[in-house]
């Protein structure tokens, strides 16, 4: 969130899409089959200043891009 630096949000971010990509992997999905990026807080899903916009945004979505 915007309390914290760009560089800290981006590894921040990564290292919960490691862990998200980590779960898939062992629930059978291929490690090639899943990209992940970390947007910090360029990206947030709720662009609010306090708490519960912060909490919201603490989050990791999935796109599924089909076959």
């Amino acid at each position: 969130d915007e309390r914290g630096s760009r560089e800290y949000n981006i590894a921040l971010g990564q290292k919960r899409a490691d862990a998200v990509r980590r779960m898939l992997t062992l629930l059978g999905a291929q490690d090639a089959q899943i990209e992940t990026v970390s947007l910090g807080k360029e990206k947030p899903k709720n662009p609010g200043h306090d708490e519960a916009a912060w909490a919201e945004n603490r989050r990791a979505d999935m796109v599924y891009a089909g076959e």
